[in-house]
């Protein structure tokens, strides 16, 4: 298989990077290969020589997108295990410093729920992918502290990947007003302390 030149692979990174600019703040409907050619000073046929068409850019850019988050880690992998946790808490703090980067995910996730978004499947899949991740790291957690895996796992799993994501939204709606890695970190410690060792019943709390 012949070698992509250097050349190549620059400008196809920065097709990538435009794209993410344009889908961010314009979305995928709304985002044109037009605008992303002219941020990058090439033609709309230009950047179809590079990914084919509009969806292949699409999907190629939020794997470029996921490679770059995971580029300076071991393995280029997230970690496993307890650790997993201290690393979403990690990529809350990288995320407030990339504004960009948290606008085109916030964006392409809420629109992939629309009827034929080229981008749904990808979501449905990150989103199981990394449900499974931390649900096993809850496993590995809750066997180290001797405790049986409770039935709040799962739910548990799915709540800071909703409160992950919501806090990015608020973040990027009202930066002034949100600290985003602190906001992450207490509401993951909070989580994995329900799961752990839970409290009370909110239903005591409303008694009269």
């Amino acid at each position: 298989m012949p070698r992509t030149r250097p050349a190549t692979q620059r400008k196809r990174r920065e097709i990538l990077e435009a794209a993410i600019d344009i889908f961010g703040n314009k979305g995928y409907a709304n985002g044109t290969l037009a605008d992303i050619a002219e941020q990058v000073d090439i033609t709309h046929a230009g950047v179809l020589h590079h990914f084919g068409s509009k969806q292949n850019l699409l999907l190629e850019m939020l794997t470029y997108r996921d490679e770059t988050d995971v580029a300076d880690l071991d393995e280029h992998h997230i970690p496993n295990g307890p650790e997993l946790f201290l690393h979403l808490v990690r990529t809350a703090l990288v995320n407030s410093r990339r504004a960009g980067v948290v606008q085109v995910y916030t964006v392409l996730s809420a629109e992939s729920v629309t009827d034929d978004h080229p981008a749904r499947s990808f979501f449905e899949d990150r989103y199981s992918s990394l449900r499974g991740v931390i649900a096993d790291a809850f496993r590995v957690l809750c066997d180290q502290a001797g405790i049986t895996e409770p039935a709040t796992v799962g739910a548990a799993s799915a709540s800071i990947l909703a409160v992950m994501d919501g806090l990015q939204l608020q973040w990027l709606l009202h930066p002034q007003d949100i600290e985003l890695a602190e906001a992450s970190e207490f509401a993951i410690r909070a989580i994995v302390n329900g799961v752990l060792d839970p409290g009370p019943e909110l239903s005591q709390y409303c008694r009269g």
